[in-house]
């Protein structure tokens, strides 16, 4: 059917698979307001949903029409007939309220395109009556430094924004070649959806493991019944009236396990996540981290909650470095060691890089090891932890400006200077260098950086715990990796 409806071969274009409000029809005539439906032997078991699918579309000003597979297989030509007839007769939106008909709608009006397409322009001078904007103006501004969207904006919005700006400087209005400087496409967070089989013919379920038995259809199911992979049964039954007699083939413990498929997160696939359950429970600070720390920003991540702990548990160490075993507030103006100073310039350094490269991921996880670096030293130094908090600010903003007002100030953390790192604390002056003997470390021993090879070899030789696994012996070699490794060679 739709090698013959498709590519306007009836005089009006059909799209397949076209959602509708919560729906994924089969086929339908945007224009002329006509959905056609498909249905196969399941629909014997759905005909009220089918009906309550149909009321819906009917209020959405969709005419729905109905064919069996049969008619479709045997009657081919009969089928198009109708659709032809239907497609020549007035569609919803061309007849009023008692049916008759009015003059059908313009559907070749300007676009909305037009509007969204250079929009950036005004708003660089959004009070000029003369002009949607000055030349000196946009001389200031320039381009939109940074354009973030979807891959689908590749066809869509930006298609459209490159092409009205191209054509506004042909004209003479703008000034620009190209509307954006930058263009990054932010990957899709993906949903961990689930299915039960339905066994053809029947309106009986098999678990997973078991389905290799049966011929089969994989059916989403709401992910809010499922426990892991463990199907609620009963809330499952109680989804939908077809369901209410279904039966089961279950495992041998007497659960059923569904299957399991990254997909997009979508509506129609039950899969989506609500992120109020999650800000409910962990809060919404960690919502934001756990999004970035996912994975590349570029790239397509499918959603997991039980990673979400060990990002909740960072927030409450970081918490925990402002604050006393007993919770409160304990934070002093001691000076900074040159440990902590390295720590906390160390993650600045990387923030700042990091940011400038879109990689909030890489971020997070420098934020998690400061934390614990600085938990294990025990630090509450303010000239420590008062940067590291508006650091962390543009990442987990609730939790760092209740820090911040009791750190003692009154205006919020984002008007703070954000903080620089200073090479000068990442500076190394001096090394731990592992001494090999017979291939195995035996011993450690510091050195200032700058030490020459043969002091390192002297001081070597002369230690007490070498010469005990040397015997006595003379070293045959003694290599000295600077600031890596000294390696006796017997």
């Amino acid at each position: 059917l739709w090698n013959e409806i498709r590519n306007s071969k009836l005089g009006y274009k059909f799209r397949r698979q076209h959602a509708i409000d919560s729906f994924i029809v089969d086929f339908v005539c945007i224009e002329k307001k006509i959905v056609i439906e498909l249905d196969g032997e399941i629909h014997d078991l759905q005909k009220k949903e089918d009906q309550n699918r149909t009321v819906v579309l009917n209020e959405f000003g969709f005419d729905v029409i109905r064919f069996k597979n049969e008619e479709v297989l045997h009657s081919l030509h009969e089928v198009l007939n109708k659709i032809k007839d239907k497609l020549n007769s007035p569609s919803p939106v061309e007849r009023g309220q008692g049916g008759e008909v009015k003059y059908p709608f313009e559907l070749t009006t300007m676009p909305g395109w037009a509007g969204s397409s250079w929009y950036w322009f005004r708003y660089m001078d959004p009070h000029n009556d003369n002009a949607f904007c000055d030349a000196n103006i946009q001389q200031y501004w320039k381009e939109v430094d940074l354009y973030m969207g979807g891959s689908e904006h590749a066809t869509g919005h930006l298609l459209y924004a490159r092409f009205w700006c191209k054509a506004l400087r042909d004209l003479g209005f703008v000034n620009a070649e190209e509307p954006f400087k930058k263009l990054i496409n932010q990957g899709h967070i993906q949903g961990m959806s689930k299915f039960v089989y339905r066994i053809n013919g029947t309106n009986q379920f098999v678990s997973q493991s078991k389905k290799s038995n049966y011929e089969t259809t994989a059916l989403h199911v709401d992910i809010s019944f499922v426990d892991g992979d463990k199907l609620d049964i009963e809330k499952f039954k109680n989804w939908r009236d077809d369901f209410k007699n279904a039966e089961f083939i279950l495992e041998e413990d007497g659960s059923y396990l569904c299957g399991t498929e990254v997909e997009k997160m979508s509506k129609s696939k039950y899969n989506v996540v609500n992120p109020d359950e999650i800000v409910s429970n962990y809060g919404a600070d960690t919502l934001r981290l756990y999004e970035m720390f996912l994975g590349p920003l570029e790239l397509s991540k499918p959603w997991n909650v039980q990673g979400i702990d060990g990002v909740y548990k960072f927030l409450r160490r970081f918490w925990n470095l402002f604050h006393d075993k007993q919770g409160n507030f304990s934070v002093t103006d001691e000076e900074a060691t040159a440990e902590e100073l390295k720590i906390l310039h160390k993650t600045l350094k990387k923030v700042a890089h990091d940011i400038e490269n879109f990689s909030f991921n890489t971020t997070v996880s420098e934020f998690m090891i400061c934390a614990n670096q600085l938990s294990s030293l025990a630090c509450k130094k303010r000239n420590i932890l008062e940067p590291l908090c508006i650091a962390l600010a543009p990442y987990a903003p609730h939790i760092t400006e209740e820090l911040w007002s009791l750190l003692g100030h009154s205006s919020s953390i984002f008007h703070a200077q954000f903080p620089k790192h200073d090479d000068k604390y990442l500076t190394q002056s001096s090394f731990e260098y592992p001494i090999s003997v017979y291939g195995k470390v035996r011993s450690k021993m510091t050195f200032p950086v700058d030490t020459a090879k043969e002091i390192i070899e002297k001081a070597v030789l002369e230690s007490e715990t070498i010469q005990k696994w040397t015997e006595g012996k003379t070293p045959k070699k003694i290599i000295v990796v600077p600031n890596k490794i000294v390696n006796v060679v017997v």
